[in-house]
């Protein structure tokens, strides 16, 4: 059975990327013209390296490779984001990356990925198809395959969030995750609940792409059938057992927004605050907006922006 990151995993892997990584600001969602229900801290982890908050996991994952791993090369299959992420991490540690995409990921994330230096490869209609082809062509030429969220090194990094905010509003009640694969609410809840475990970690997913919601109520993994989101980044037919074993026991709820309640919810981010959020990373804020989540009174939300892009706001 795969070990579960705990919080000194969590712990090391912080100390791991330190300096390689941003400390993202949190903000109060308040003087807005429309305002969120709920006392809301905004966690603005769209302004991390690359754009997301993938950077975490996949350079503490870099930091556990061998030097033989890191100079043949690395590989991924991505949404776009954990591409990213693999594409710094192979600028960093100076050796190719190799990123699979599906073809509904955005012409910008392209641009972006060979900016950083990547081979760029669009596989598939989506994730799960790009994932394979990555698999094989890492088989093919030896590299080292870096899994976007079933893997607890990308756990673990991703957890390191999870500590970070708390330590800049300890007094919360509620943290709101958007859920992909699963692997940044698996680190970050297990974070959360060691330091806190009062404290409620919900889940948010695209109505379009139920995947670990359908998963979690069947208590199985369930591969969707069809994909429905412009989501891309949230968007695969079927997580894996790790984080759906780290999910069923540690997140609280999971509720679905629309495409339009995270359109709706990036022109919020984007008119009240000046934050470029692209769908994905406005999830948790559309859960709000929308009333998909109702805080009660007085409690203390934090909505985390995991993702910076334009696709919802022009």
């Amino acid at each position: 059975m795969t070990a579960i990151p705990d919080l000194a995993t969590i712990r090391a892997a912080a100390a791991a990327i330190a300096g390689q990584v941003r400390r993202t600001p949190m903000i109060a969602a308040e003087h807005d013209k429309v305002a969120l229900p709920g006392e809301v801290h905004l966690k603005l982890e769209c302004l991390q390296v690359t754009g997301s908050f993938k950077a975490r996991g996949a350079l503490n994952t870099l930091r556990t490779l061998s030097p033989a791993e890191i100079t043949r090369g690395i590989i991924t299959a991505s949404g776009g984001n954990h591409g990213l992420a693999v594409a710094y991490a192979g600028h960093v540690a100076k050796t190719p990356a190799t990123i699979f995409l599906p073809t509904n990921v955005p012409p910008a994330k392209i641009a972006k990925l060979e900016a950083w230096g990547a081979k760029v490869v669009v596989e598939g209609a989506v994730w799960d198809d790009a994932n394979k082809a990555a698999l094989a062509r890492a088989a093919e030429e030896a590299l080292t395959y870096i899994h976007p969220f079933a893997d607890p090194r990308v756990i673990a990094g991703q957890g390191t969030l999870g500590v970070e905010l708390l330590e800049q509003a300890p007094d919360l009640d509620t943290v709101l995750v958007a859920i992909g694969g699963g692997g940044l609410i698996s680190g970050v809840a297990l974070a959360l609940k060691a330091l806190k475990p009062a404290l409620k970690v919900i889940g948010i997913e695209p109505s379009g792409a139920p995947t670990l919601y359908e998963s979690v109520r069947a208590k199985r993994l369930v591969e969707l059938r069809h994909i429905d989101t412009a989501a891309g980044t949230l968007a695969p037919r079927m997580s894996a057992p790790l984080n759906l074993q780290i999910i069923t026991k540690h997140v609280d709820e999971i509720f679905l927004v629309s495409d339009d309640h995270m359109r709706a919810a990036a022109r919020w981010l984007w008119f009240e605050h000046g934050v470029a959020a692209e769908l994905s990373g406005a999830a948790s804020v559309a859960a709000l907006l929308s009333g998909r989540y109702k805080p009660r009174e007085g409690e203390r939300v934090c909505a985390l922006v995991c993702g910076a892009g334009s696709d919802g706001i022009g």
